[in-house]
């Protein structure tokens, strides 16, 4: 009987399909989205949490949609105001896991201040920022983060504003956990997700994500498996900033700039810099603009320190602790009339 009683106990084991829902997937074919939702759901069943505790909150775009295609809790909020929606689950429910989906129109745009806040404040929800560098819900026009020059509907002749840096305005807003991933990989992009659903406080992701039908190609030099060795480097706390087939390259970051250096002699490995996870390193890797330089990808910043809705909670508790009448007494304490 014991044996049987064990049994009932145990957690149900979950698999990714667990997290699908029934409702029909509608993105363009190609579209990036398919893979991170894969991504999503597998990681969301190696995670030791309950189902039921999970809730994804999205705003408006194409990645706004991720809430209906997961079988978890969910909102699909208004545009840019998810990070609010967010934060309020948070509070009233701390035991809930919170998942924030946006696009880099939805999150920098309208919604890039509520992202801020959310970030400095560190509250304690996980941020999936899609970035395709457009507006694809709305047929093509340039968003915050598309390059100069790109010719859209909405620039005809090319984008001419300097595209904001996801990544430095994490840093800026002292976000506590900064990542960046790809897309279509398979493997780096779910560790990612995973290290970040671990993380107590705010987790930034930026994932660049392809649009197959209104920026096609903008990421395809790291997209590509041919060339993602060549053009990308993997930062791992700890390791030197090797990059290159069979690591036979690698990067030298100095106060003035960052250099690449091909290896060639043991003096040559002992020069690359080991990557560190402090504060003045992310701002140069995020700060790269050299075409010859790779683009860094992995875990830019992470830092330990009290989350927003943690605080919070503190301070309910204490009140709560000190408290002299009852919740009864002051809604009657005063003056009262009846109308």
């Amino acid at each position: 009987m014991q044996n049987e009683k064990k049994l009932h106990l145990q957690k149900p084991m979950l698999n990714p399909q667990d997290f699908a829902s029934n409702q029909e997937v509608r993105w363009c074919p190609g579209c990036g989205d398919y893979a991170i939702l894969k991504a999503v759901q597998r990681v969301l069943s190696q995670l030791d949490t309950p189902k039921e505790n999970f809730v994804f909150v999205s705003g408006i775009g194409c990645a706004s949609r991720f809430p209906y295609y997961l079988s978890t809790y969910g909102f699909h909020t208004i545009h840019g105001r998810a990070p609010c929606i967010a934060t309020g689950i948070k509070l009233a429910k701390p035991e809930l896991q919170v998942w924030l989906v946006t696009g880099d129109g939805d999150g920098l745009s309208i919604g890039a201040n509520h992202l801020i806040h959310l970030m400095r404040r560190n509250v304690n929800v996980k941020v999936l920022l899609f970035n395709n560098q457009i507006y694809g819900l709305t047929k093509g026009q340039y968003s915050p983060t598309s390059e100069v020059g790109l010719k859209t509907k909405s620039s005809p002749f090319g984008a001419i504003e300097s595209p904001l840096n996801p990544i430095m305005v994490a840093l800026a807003a002292q976000c506590s956990f900064v990542a960046r991933g790809i897309d279509i990989d398979a493997v780096g992009l779910p560790d990612i997700m995973i290290k970040a659903a671990k993380h107590q406080g705010t987790s930034f992701i930026e994932i660049y994500q392809n649009c197959h039908v209104f920026n096609d190609g903008a990421f395809d030099s790291i997209r590509d498996k041919g060339a993602r060795d060549a053009n990308t480097i993997t930062l791992i706390p700890g390791q030197p900033l090797l990059f290159g087939k069979d690591s036979k390259r690698g990067l030298i970051v100095h106060p003035h700039g960052i250099e690449v250096k091909e290896i060639e002699s043991q003096q040559d490995l002992e020069s690359i810099t080991v990557y560190e996870s402090n504060l003045a390193m992310a701002v140069q890797l995020a700060s790269i603009k050299d075409p010859n330089v790779p683009v860094p990808i992995g875990i830019f910043y992470q830092e330990e320190r009290p989350t927003f809705d943690g605080q919070i909670q503190n301070h309910i508790d204490k009140a709560k602790q000190d408290k002299k009448i009852s919740l009864e007494e002051v809604l009657n304490h005063g003056h009262t009339w009846e109308i």
